[in-house]
């Protein structure tokens, strides 16, 4: 199994001054997922190199099991430092690709045309793209192969209106990401309680709500490619 994982570059938080990024344990415990399963696993980002971390996934409260194994492995550490431009990646050369999320996504993947093309080119391989907590939003720009939305009749979830709300930065952020998947057609479903786990899958397309719901996301995506 080959896969792609796509982080952002972007690291500002809008107009605040505050910094963003990736959201560390939604890029470490799908990682770990795949590497764990025996997947080669490619990283991209738009700028390429070094993606930016978001200094609060790092804190103590956020960190892991998978956060703890990846800040003790090197191998991985390099390879996050030396991302691939995002522009060089073909979806021909892999099985699926996985986007993090974090907030930067919001800012620069949602709105990136490379980005776009290689969603739209996965799918009409029948490939299948998995995305989570803030990451989904990466496919509201996305046009199928019958030039409708791809989420348009799906059932998608992401980062609620509730959570972001609960995060304090409704009014920063770019777009709502629970209101976004709504406006293009999705057919939204979350969990009953914020921050509890909740992903799924309908066909091509797999997402995940939260970070709870990182490596979940992950193990639906490995059954798509297994199953």
């Amino acid at each position: 199994m080959k896969i792609l994982m796509v982080l952002t570059s972007h690291d500002r938080m809008g107009d605040t001054g505050n910094p963003t990024g990736f959201w560390l344990e939604e890029f470490v415990a799908p990682y770990y997922v795949f590497k764990d399963a025996g997947a080669d696993v490619t990283l991209a980002s738009p700028k390429g190199g070094q993606p930016p971390v978001d200094p609060t996934s790092t804190q103590p409260d956020a960190l892991t099991e998978e956060t703890r194994r990846f800040d003790g492995d090197d191998e991985a550490k390099a390879q996050l430092a030396n991302t691939h431009p995002l522009d060089t990646m073909r979806a021909d050369d892999f099985d699926a690709v996985f986007y993090p999320g974090g907030h930067g996504p919001l800012w620069d993947l949602t709105e990136d045309r490379h980005s776009q093309q290689l969603i739209h080119d996965f799918l009409a391989a029948r490939k299948p793209v998995a995305a989570v907590c803030h990451a989904p939003a990466v496919l509201v720009h996305v046009q199928g192969v019958d030039g409708q939305s791809v989420v348009k009749g799906n059932r998608v979830t992401g980062f609620s209106n509730s959570e972001e709300e609960a995060v304090g930065l409704t009014g920063v952020v770019p777009l709502l990401v629970e209101d976004a998947l709504k406006g293009k057609g999705g057919h939204y479903e979350r969990s009953t309680t914020d921050f509890e786990a909740f992903q799924l899958r309908d066909g091509l397309l797999i997402t995940g709500q939260n970070p709870a719901s990182s490596a979940p996301t992950a193990k639906l995506l490995l059954s798509a490619l297994t199953g």
